[in-house]
């Protein structure tokens, strides 16, 4: 574990575990998570022999609850930083909604030799909110009710995401986790309310469509076709077409949050293209 200190005097946690000569494989968190989010697929990876990292974004978790640059350029720029500063090569970067957003953002930005793959899970590419270029997007009163519930009660808020449509606990037949439920709330709630609430905006009216086209290492866009957090048809199928070497996996029925509910089957195939 470490802590980077950025040009804007911004203080990024981050997990570093295994060995220096080993491949990286960089983890990117969903909203309003942490790095934590990906504890389950650290383990994994660590025990196969790589070197993973993953960090809290700006405003998130263990990081300084900053009251600006809680937008898409900033937080590429947090990682031009640290990724120079670890001096990462040939690095795998694996991003999760938000994250994926994030990983698009940075990878198109990135020095050469940095990245040699990248994965979206569940990712907001090419843009959530709905317009006249974006017509099967969500419409922007669904973000302004986000943005209300966080500012009303986001402990409340924070709780009901994960019980229902996170990771599919609404659904008929589901079975839900109490203690994933908890670990949610609990990342959730270390972040700052102002980071989170301006990273509404950054997850949902970011147009990534350019990003997509700039990137030619291989991409491997994964997806739940019952993701209630990102809609699928507007954004893997839409994605994938977008990028120069992009592959599009679909798991049928498997919710938001499925590196968390079906890591069984997540962290082998991500294993699988990560190998190829």
């Amino acid at each position: 574990m470490g802590i980077f200190t950025t040009k804007d005097g911004t203080e990024i946690f981050y997990k570093d575990w295994g060995s220096k000569d080993a491949q990286p494989i960089f983890f990117h968190h969903g909203w309003p998570l942490s790095s934590d989010d990906w504890d389950t697929q650290m383990l994994y990876f660590l025990h196969k022999g790589y070197r993973v990292l993953a960090h809290d974004r700006r405003g998130h978790g263990r990081s300084t609850q900053t009251a600006t640059g809680n937008e898409m350029d900033t937080y590429a720029a947090d990682l031009i930083e640290l990724t120079a500063a670890l001096d990462l090569k040939n690095a795998v970067h694996i991003g999760h909604s938000t994250g994926g957003g994030e990983v698009a953002h940075y990878v198109a930005r990135a020095a050469p030799g940095r990245v040699a793959k990248a994965v979206l899970i569940g990712a907001v590419p090419p843009i959530m909110v709905q317009s006249e270029k974006n017509p099967g997007g969500l419409p922007i009163e669904v973000f302004d009710g986000f943005r209300a519930a966080l500012a009303a009660n986001r402990a409340q808020f924070y709780v009901d995401v994960p019980t229902g449509p996170f990771y599919g606990f609404n659904r008929d037949g589901a079975t839900p986790s109490q203690g994933v439920i908890d670990n949610w709330w609990r990342q959730g709630m270390m972040g700052g309310t102002k980071a989170h609430y301006d990273c509404i905006k950054a997850f949902s009216e970011t147009d990534f469509t350019e990003d997509l086209k700039k990137i030619s290492v291989p991409v491997l866009v994964m997806h739940g076709t019952d993701d209630q957090i990102v809609p699928y048809a507007d954004s893997a199928p839409l994605a994938v077409e977008l990028l120069q070497n992009g592959t599009l996996k679909s798991y049928e029925g498997f919710p938001h949050g499925m590196c968390t509910t079906h890591a069984d089957v997540i962290n082998p195939d991500l294993l699988a293209f990560i190998e190829a």
